[in-house]
């Protein structure tokens, strides 16, 4: 195999959300090299084996516990490495231990990547602070360094709708805004199925259920997580499909529209933050930020979820 045809890609942290994440990676044949990065070596020097004894299942593919070192040359970079959120912890109380960890991830990364050749995926919350944070310590283009931002509450909100209406979550369209995280909202007035709006649908069809409002449904969007990890400790499946997916958008170069955290530069009237919007996701990163036309009200919301992200940045002194 030619040096030019290898797709590599580094994944920083081999908890349950790094490990999973390679192991949808492996699965998905979108990488040929997949280097696993832990401080814990025995741990990512295990999940490597482990997956290498699936490969016969697979698509040919180099996985190995490595070092930083062995980031030289990566296409993707994905950081999932931090503190992990406990049962009664919001993401935000995160923040203050995810940046000191992450100073030391990035001083260590810029040793042997470059902005040109390697793009940077955020995954460890709090995801936007922490994009923003990588983008900083960085010095890379705000288009080469993006967080996986509200991805997955989006496939949460389809899927609840999907549930709701009856219909496949594939024909909805809809996204998550905002914050990953408490300030986040739902964008009712881009909410479609088949093309029509979710209202028009719904009085069409007369199968949309009564016994659910908005409010209900995006209340179950926004506590998902709270609600895995007092069941069982850890959300990790559906976080390593949101970030397979957004590898595949990447590297396939699909101008995809995904609610990705961004650092934005004016769009929506904000400034010197991350946070996630629908963006046009492609093989250079972030491609465009889209500035959907959002209600007035829902325009506020991200105003004030923008507010709360900012207030948490100053604290950082960054």
């Amino acid at each position: 195999m030619k040096a030019k045809d290898i797709h590599k890609v580094t994944i920083i942290g081999a908890g349950f959300v790094g490990s999973t994440t390679a192991y949808t990676l492996m699965l998905s044949g979108l990488f040929s090299e997949l280097v696993l990065i832990d401080v814990n070596e025995t741990k990512a020097r295990g999940e490597a084996m482990d997956l290498n004894h699936g490969i016969p299942f697979a698509k040919p593919i180099k996985i190995y516990q490595g070092t930083y070192a062995d980031s030289k040359g990566s296409d993707l970079v994905i950081i999932t490495a931090g503190a992990n959120q406990r049962e009664g912890e919001t993401r935000m109380d995160l923040v203050h231990k995810n940046t000191s960890v992450f100073r030391d991830i990035i001083r260590q990364l810029l040793k042997y990547i470059h902005s040109g050749d390697t793009l940077l995926l955020v995954v460890t919350n709090p995801v936007d602070v922490l994009t923003y944070v990588t983008w900083k310590l960085s010095g890379f283009p705000a288009g080469h360094v993006l967080g996986s931002g509200t991805v997955l509450d989006t496939a949460r909100f389809r899927y609840l709708i999907g549930e709701h209406v009856g219909v496949d979550t594939r024909n909805i369209h809809g996204y998550i805004l905002g914050e990953h995280g408490d300030s986040e909202l739902p964008a009712w007035s881009l909410t479609s199925i088949a093309g029509m709006p979710i209202d028009v649908y719904c009085r069409i069809s007369g199968e949309c259920r009564d016994d659910r409002t908005r409010d209900e449904l995006f209340n179950h969007v926004k506590n998902a997580a709270y609600e895995i990890i007092k069941a069982k400790g850890a959300t990790y499946f559906a976080v390593a499909l949101a970030v397979q997916r957004i590898s595949e958008a990447i590297m396939r170069d699909e101008n995809s529209i995904l609610t990705v955290s961004s650092v934005l530069k004016g769009q929506y009237g904000l400034n010197d933050l991350a946070i996630s919007v629908p963006t046009i996701v492609g093989r250079e990163g972030i491609k465009r930020v889209i500035e959907a036309p959002v209600s007035e009200k829902e325009m506020n919301l991200l105003r004030k979820s923008a507010d709360t992200l900012k207030n948490i940045i100053k604290e950082l002194k960054l």
